[in-house]
Order: structure tokens, then sequence, then C-alpha cells
């Protein structure tokens, strides 16, 4: 998962809604025919505040059955089996989305009082440390020191300029199997690296944080109907009393060019495709993501 075009910054954004199509394509090829393939598929943007899916589809090639359902994290996930012989597969996801921009932050609850309010509820699920999200205590200590005393809102982009300084973004540099404290290591990685990064450090700080699954459109200006390729993206979400998108990777917003598809404690719990098969290991997946702005 890697990084489309920085977007402009909030200060120069328009803030109009707007309105995406987004094409996601997965093209898996085998060495030899596999026999079988059982597929789960998170690619359906969600309809949320600020963010209304007008239209979504998955279409399968080999041509199967597929069915829906809500997964324990809220993300809506295509599930499909292929019984017989195939040579490949192409999954292709298409939406139709509509975004606004963000409304302003509301004042937050001070940083004790999220702790208090986490202590008995779901939100402690997102301040537990996943194996990708896990740190070593001095990289926990940088944290806390860079976000001494500052609000909630604060200590996100406190700890987001943190691992920007530390860590660059470099196509290619990581794999999806890469920890967190890995990337950290080798001080660059790509948006998934940086997002497990910003988690691991605001989970170790006590405020609730969760990883989340998407698409930024590459660029903000897009012309209008005209194809723009680009890629998914991954960002994060904090708690200050209710859910805050931030973008640690171009240090941003979550705005109206992000498009969230699921959220959840780390990549493995939003993985856009999932499957197993039976047969030859073949290649990696060919994957393009396709943006048009159509209003």
């Amino acid at each position: 998962m890697n990084m489309p075009a920085t977007p402009a910054t909030a200060a120069t954004a328009p803030r109009a809604p707007r309105r995406l199509r987004i094409r996601h394509t997965t093209r898996v090829a085998y060495a030899q025919p596999a026999a079988s393939s059982h597929n789960e598929v998170r690619m359906t943007p969600l309809t949320l505040p600020g963010q209304t899916t007008l239209d979504a589809r998955v279409l399968v090639n080999p041509s199967t059955p597929t069915w829906s359902y809500w997964d324990y994290w809220g993300t809506q996930v295509t599930g499909f089996d292929l019984i017989e012989p195939h040579s490949d597969l192409t999954i292709t996801a298409t939406s139709l989305v509509e975004t606004s921009p963000p409304e302003p932050l509301p004042d937050a609850p001070d940083r004790a009082e999220i702790r208090r309010a986490s202590a008995d509820s779901r939100l402690l699920e997102y301040l537990t440390a996943t194996g990708r999200t896990t740190l070593p205590q001095d990289l926990l200590d940088r944290a806390r020191e860079a976000s001494e005393g500052l609000s909630a809102h604060e200590t996100a982009i406190a700890v987001s300029s943190l691992v920007a300084d530390r860590v660059a973004y470099v196509p290619g540099a990581t794999g999806v199997h890469t920890s967190a404290a890995e990337a950290w290591e080798q001080g660059a990685g790509v948006c998934q690296d940086i997002a497990h990064l910003t988690l691991g450090m605001l989970r170790g700080l006590g405020l609730p944080a969760r990883y989340v699954s998407g698409y930024l459109h590459p660029e903000r200006e897009a012309e209008l109907h005209r194809p723009v390729a680009g890629q998914s993206h991954a960002w994060i979400e904090y708690w200050a009393g209710d859910w805050t998108g931030y973008d640690p990777t171009n240090s941003v917003p979550a705005d109206e060019s992000h498009v969230v598809v699921g959220r959840g404690r780390d990549y493995d719990d939003v993985t856009p495709h999932k499957g197993i098969y039976r047969g030859v290991a073949g290649g990696p997946p060919e994957v393009t993501v396709e943006f048009t702005r159509v209003a």
C-alpha cells in the first residue's frame, strides 16, 4: 500500500464537496492453473458523516457468485470462491463517493480524561499494541517527550512530525509484513509503516488510535472527468472525545480528498484482498487504482 502524490495543504485546499469515481483492480496470475481459491475483498468505501457511497460493486473474473457481510470492525467484506481450475484472477471494485470537508476540530478532553473514558469501553482495543505497532521503550519515551504538556490534537500532530522527521516515504522500501519498529530502524517506509509507527506512539501515550485504509485522490485540482492513476492509502484516526482523522504521511488532517474503506487495529484488520489458493505459487498481484473526479 503506497502513497499518492502529496495533496495541497489545508490552508490552500478548496473547501467544497466532491464526487470521486474510483476503480481498484487487482490481477493475480498463477504459474500453473490454481485448482481453487477462496477470497475476501475489502474495497467498498463506507458511508459516514461527510462521506456517502452512492454506488459500489465488486466484479470477479472468472465470473463467480459473491456475497457480502460486515466484519467486526465495521468494514464491508465481499467474499467469493472459485472451485474450478483458473490460471488468473481479476477483481475490479468500482465506487462513486461524495465527500465533504471535515467539520472544525472540537475541543478535546484532557489526556487524563481520555484515559479514564477508555478504561471500560471498546476504546481499549485501540490502546493495545499489536505485532505491527509494538515499539521499543526508547521510541515511546521519545513520543512522551515530544508531547509533554500538549492537548490530544497537538499530541497527534507532534507524534506525526516525530515519525516524519525519521522515516522518509520511499515506495518499495518495505513489504506488507514490515513492522513499525523495522521501518523506524531503516528510516524509510510507505504510508502503511508511517501509520503503524504513529499508532504505536499514540497508543503508548494513552491516546486511542486506529488504522484507516482507503484512498487519497492524488491531484486535488484534477480536471473533471479526467482519469488519474493513483494508489490505495493509509492514515490514522485518534480519539479525543470523538474520532479525528490525520494523515501522518502527508502531515495534514484527513479531508474531502480522503475516502475511507475500513478501520481497525492495524493493516491486518483491513487488508484489501486476502485469499488462499491450491496450486503452484505465482508472482505478486498487480494492483492499479484509477480516480476520476466527476464533481
